[in-house]
């Protein structure tokens, strides 16, 4: 087991370039994080920088910490086959891009709709197709022997049934999901069973962690809603409503001893508040 951080947790020091990414590869390293993992887009680009690639390979190889995962955003919900097909085809590239990297584990998003159009039965509906997509950038993936996999996040493919009926219809062994303990809140999905019922199927851990109040205590700015209208606000691993230690529990009588990565999206410090976050859970999983 390797704990680490999603570099997304440090985007507000990478958009007000207090740190590049490369900075941002020491400076895990230097809070203890064993691997790093790579959030383009979200206060970097590799497409607008592509020296950036060997640049992050090197400073990880440098200073002794994985690149674990490399997750990207996708949608396989196209107006035409057409787009269908280019969406396929630009998933494939940034697999290229994460074997450069030296990636083994890499995240795309699959599919997402609006918060009405989010029904079991459009789900239903959708599912083969998306299926379709998954399975041939997993098959192309299997070529660098990455293992892909599907976020629960976004709302759509979100619930842990959810993802583990892409999962089946995908059926390959090379995709699989990188498991967010937090993300179920957004679906009203309590994240003690949802980790219980997915963790057989995960890649890679994300820990991230929530405020949570019910629909009738609006508590104003700073909040987002879930599907049921309850209200969500990120803050820093262990210091939220989710019960850590139980699910530690959950993740170690499992047998997972793959990468954990802290996930930090809260309106706290992002350094300090990733530095606190994986200390409490490499604590929290020397504790249970």
């Amino acid at each position: 087991m390797k704990i680490g951080l999603s570099s997304y947790s440090l985007f507000g020091a990478l958009k007000n370039k207090e740190m590049t990414i490369v900075e941002a590869v020491q400076w895990v390293a230097d809070q203890g994080g064993e691997h790093i993992e790579l959030v383009p887009n979200l206060g970097f680009s590799f497409e607008e920088n592509p020296d950036l690639i060997d640049a992050v390979h090197k400073k990880a190889s440098e200073v002794g910490i994985d690149i674990s995962n490399y997750a990207i955003g996708a949608n396989f919900i196209t107006d035409s086959e057409e787009a269908f097909q280019a969406e396929i085809e630009r998933v494939k590239k940034e697999v290229d891009i994460a074997n450069s990297l030296g990636v083994k584990f890499m995240r795309h998003d699959v599919a997402s709709r609006p918060i009405p159009e989010t029904t079991i039965q459009q789900f239903e509906a959708d599912v083969a197709k998306l299926a379709v997509a998954c399975g041939e950038i997993a098959d192309y993936a299997s070529n660098y022997g990455i293992t892909m996999s599907v976020e629960n996040h976004g709302y759509y493919i979100q619930a842990s049934d959810r993802v583990q009926s892409l999962i089946n219809h995908v059926n390959r062994p090379n995709f699989k999901t990188t498991l967010d303990i937090g993300n179920f809140l957004c679906v009203d999905e309590d994240p003690v069973s949802a980790v219980k019922n997915n963790i057989a199927y995960a890649s890679v851990v994300h820990f991230k962690d929530f405020l949570y109040r019910p629909a009738h205590l609006n508590p104003g700015a700073g909040w987002f809603q879930t599907t049921a209208g309850n209200y969500l606000r990120g803050t820093i691993v262990g210091h939220g409503d989710i019960n850590m230690k139980e699910v530690v529990k959950v993740i170690k009588d499992a047998g997972y001893d793959g990468y954990i990565s802290v996930e930090f999206e809260g309106l706290e410090e992002c350094q300090q508040a990733s530095k606190m976050g994986m200390d409490n859970v490499r604590r929290l999983w020397g504790e249970v």
